[in-house]
């Protein structure tokens, strides 16, 4: 914004702001103001030194209607005063009850900081001391630690700090209850008791009346931006802090040098005038460390929602990839008093491997124990993983002519399976069980498809993978003993896919027998026992040994050659069964053989199908003349 310009609807005066749980007092009598206060809390105001800052008046006066009452959080186990000889005296008294044992700054340059003091952490110090060393070492030995393991609270000079400090001794007024997420990169889905704005309200309704006209329990902007703002839509969230001095020489945005927004003016929102107990900010590089800045602090967010009533802020230290799964685990999270910080990062710990989020305020609601963060399954389910692996073989390695019947519906799948891995989808709009029960109920449908296809004719182009996966693929030198199903020993090997479309195929060969099995990793293992001889006219019983994949469904069939199929029928022709993975389990069929079969030798094929893989089993026999 141009500071020469007026654009978002002009400030107020302040409040009386010692009306309420708030009190502003001189610098030099801060100190004394702290000793009255602890000595009696909830009967004495919280002190804020406000001495040269007349933006804080405001502050506090926004603060007086959004808390009700004093509460004294939860301590964290260690805390650190940085630059304590910069800060207001005072001040540490005052935020002596947030932990239960106060280090000396000196030890957090110590590698081995960690290990001796193991435990949540407290850091309390000006912005400017926020630097890469040593914020960025906590941050990354503590976010996958114990939950809520490093909070700040910082302010853009010493009386900002102080400001943030005594804005953790109160507790929201109990009419101060709304949820809101304001998102332009997401279409979230709307959970009962959070309000949702994305850019389709952005078009048609005053997003700078909604977030200003509301006093807050949480809120989220979620969009693009820089340090100074965020966007949505035309609406734009700012970080400038009029009241606030620029420094001659760093850089600024566009208004800093007299130049009008890039955004309509008169649709910013100063953050520091939003009134919400705690403000998520789910942008890149809405936080950064000091020294990492890229504007001026008279325009950054961080700094300019620390000025405001916010007793929380949530911002991102660097770039990170919050999408709609993030969006649905804030909400979920913001409905059950989960913390903010630790839930984020948790739905985020898949994507990078790197904190996102910093907490500024103590953690957790004010007002009880917060509920841990919902756990957060950042890898899809294996099954489906192996179906889309399955079905780019199948589509894009040209085993399947273009005609083929079933390509349409392995398409239609295939783009499911594609939705289903997408982060916004898996981890958010479906449960992994809603999308275990549609794929389970897709593969399903196939596998019967498959099964009958195959049944009806035998020379289907599937079954033709061994060779078409086989001719695309190397020998694994590993090459496994095993006991065909005629008796004799017989050798299992692997060939590896060349290409990223092709499948391993693994293959039993008996001298005897030749090329008994075949299956694709991950398929139902199958043997074919029966007897060596039937007569002209009389029933061959075949027992199929099936071991599944997985538990679930198998589809399994048996065939002859073409040869043979006029003079038999084969009972049941397809069966389902009720696979296990962990021990074989029989299936019976019959062949029934015409009078006038030719004695000679034959063979049959029985083949297991399931999620979308077809293994078989092949035994050869003879037909010998009927005995009188």
């Amino acid at each position: 914004m141009n500071p020469a310009v007026t654009g978002p609807r002009p400030e107020q005066p302040p409040a009386a702001p010692d009306s309420g749980l708030f009190r502003t007092v001189a610098l030099d009598r801060f100190p004394s103001a702290v000793g009255e206060f602890l000595a009696a809390p909830g009967r004495t105001p919280v002190p804020v030194p406000v001495d040269g800052r007349a933006d804080l008046v405001r502050g506090v006066a926004a603060a007086n209607g959004l808390y009700g009452a004093v509460h004294t959080p939860a301590p964290l186990d260690f805390g650190v005063v940085l630059g304590a000889e910069e800060l207001p005296d005072g001040l540490p008294e005052l935020a002596g009850p947030l932990a239960r044992q106060w280090l000396d700054e000196k030890e957090l340059a110590d590698d081995g900081f960690h290990h001796r003091h193991p435990g949540t952490l407290l850091l309390v110090g000006s912005y400017d001391r926020l630097n890469l060393s040593p914020v960025r070492a906590l941050l990354l030995a503590t976010y996958r630690g114990a939950e809520r393991a490093l909070t700040l609270l910082s302010g853009r000079d010493g009386v900002s700090v102080a400001w943030n400090v005594a804005k953790q001794y109160a507790r929201p007024a109990a009419d101060v209850e709304a949820l809101g997420l304001f998102t332009d990169t997401d279409r979230p889905p709307h959970l009962p008791g959070v309000r949702v704005f994305d850019d389709r309200d952005f078009e048609r309704a005053d997003i700078q009346a909604e977030i200003l006209g509301t006093r807050w329990r949480r809120v989220v902007f979620q969009g693009h931006g820089k340090d100074d703002s965020v966007n949505l839509g035309e609406f734009t969230i700012c970080g400038l802090n009029p009241a606030v001095a620029a420094v001659p020489g760093l850089l600024g945005p566009r208004c800093a040098y007299g130049l009008p927004c890039y955004k309509p003016e008169d649709k910013l929102v100063p953050l520091h005038r939003v009134e919400a107990v705690e403000l998520v900010l789910s942008a890149c590089n809405s936080g950064p460390l000091a020294d990492l800045a890229l504007y001026d602090p008279k325009y950054q967010l961080l700094l300019n929602a620390l000025d405001g009533p916010a007793r929380t802020v949530v911002s991102a230290v660097s770039v990170h990839d919050s999408d709609r799964p993030e969006n649905v685990a804030w909400m979920r999270a913001a409905l059950s008093g989960a913390d903010s910080v630790d839930t984020l990062n948790a739905s985020l710990a898949g994507s990078h491997p790197y904190p996102a989020f910093m907490r500024f305020g103590m953690p957790g609601e004010p007002d009880g124990t917060p509920a841990a963060p919902r756990p957060s399954d950042h890898s899809p389910d294996p099954l489906l993983l192996t179906t889309g692996r399955r079905l780019t073989a199948l589509l894009a390695s040209g085993l399947l002519p273009h005609n083929h019947p079933l390509r349409p519906r392995l398409d239609k799948l295939a783009r499911k399976v594609d939705q289903w891995v997408a982060r916004p989808t898996h981890a958010a709009d479906q449960s992994p069980r809603e999308i275990r029960s549609s794929l389970a109920a897709d593969l399903q449908s196939l596998d019967h498809v498959i099964a009958e296809q195959v049944a009806a004719n035998p020379e289907n182009d599937l079954m033709n993978y061994p060779a078409h996966f086989g001719d695309r693929s190397s020998l694994d030198p590993h090459v496994r003993e095993v006991t065909c199903h005629c008796g004799r020993p017989a050798q299992e090997f692997t060939r590896r896919g060349l290409l990223p479309h092709v499948l391993d195929t693994t293959c039993a060969v008996c001298m005897r027998c030749g090329d008994v099995t075949f299956r694709v990793p991950d398929a139902p293992a199958l043997l074919a026992h029966a007897d060596d001889e039937v007569e002209q006219g009389g029933v061959l019983e075949v027992r199929a040994e099936l071991t599944a994949s997985r538990p679930g469904p198998v589809r399994l069939g048996l065939f002859v050659p073409t040869y043979l199929r006029e003079d038999t029928t084969v009972e049941p022709v397809t069966v389902k069964v009720r696979g296990s993975a962990e021990q074989p389990r029989d299936v019976l069929f019959r062949v029934r053989f015409a009078d006038a079969t030719a004695p000679q030798a034959y063979y049959f094929t029985v083949f297991a199908v399931q999620d979308l893989a077809v293994s078989t089993a092949r035994r050869h026999f003879g037909v010998v003349p009927r005995r009188s």
